[in-house]
């Protein structure tokens, strides 16, 4: 089992506090060393309250389920002698309500495009079998209760 951290700071400054219109803006810092600012969505506090520079919660939610559906991808890839040169993923993540009528992410929807080298490539088959088997691999994704689709783009 393995554990892990990340420190999240926050400080109201001199602004007034109890009338909502405090800053949402904080830092997340990690233990390899990334210091990263983050805020609330600015869909959900409006600005100035937000920061729309800093990571929000759902944004990094959305880029988890991408980060480590591609980390398995690779590693399944490079296991089957497949040479992975580029991958990039336009995913999105959708904040609606659920069952219950609580705000959740619905759905997220990861789209990735891969470019291959070498002389051993794979079929269009041969990509959709190694993003179902990632998406069955990724941990985060078994974690969360939204949906999440895999719709590769495979170019010729």
């Amino acid at each position: 089992m393995a554990t892990y951290t990340a420190e999240v700071t926050w400080s109201r400054n001199s602004a007034p506090f109890t009338d909502n219109r405090y800053s949402r803006a904080h830092r997340w810092r990690f233990d390899g060393g990334a210091d990263v600012p983050a805020s609330s969505s600015p869909w959900v506090v409006p600005v100035p309250m937000s920061d729309p520079a800093g990571v929000d919660p759902e944004e990094a939610l959305v880029a988890s389920l991408s980060s480590c559906h591609m980390l398995w991808f690779l590693a399944l890839a490079a296991r089957k002698g497949l040479v992975v040169d580029e991958y990039e993923d336009a995913a999105s993540g959708v904040l609606g309500r659920d069952a219950s009528g609580k705000q959740a992410m619905t759905s997220v929807t990861l789209r990735p495009r891969t470019r291959f080298s070498g002389e051993n490539r794979p079929t269009p088959a041969d990509i959709a079998s190694l993003h179902h088997a990632a998406h069955e691999e990724c941990f985060i994704a078994r974690s969360v209760r939204c949906d999440v689709r895999c719709e590769p783009v495979v170019e010729p």
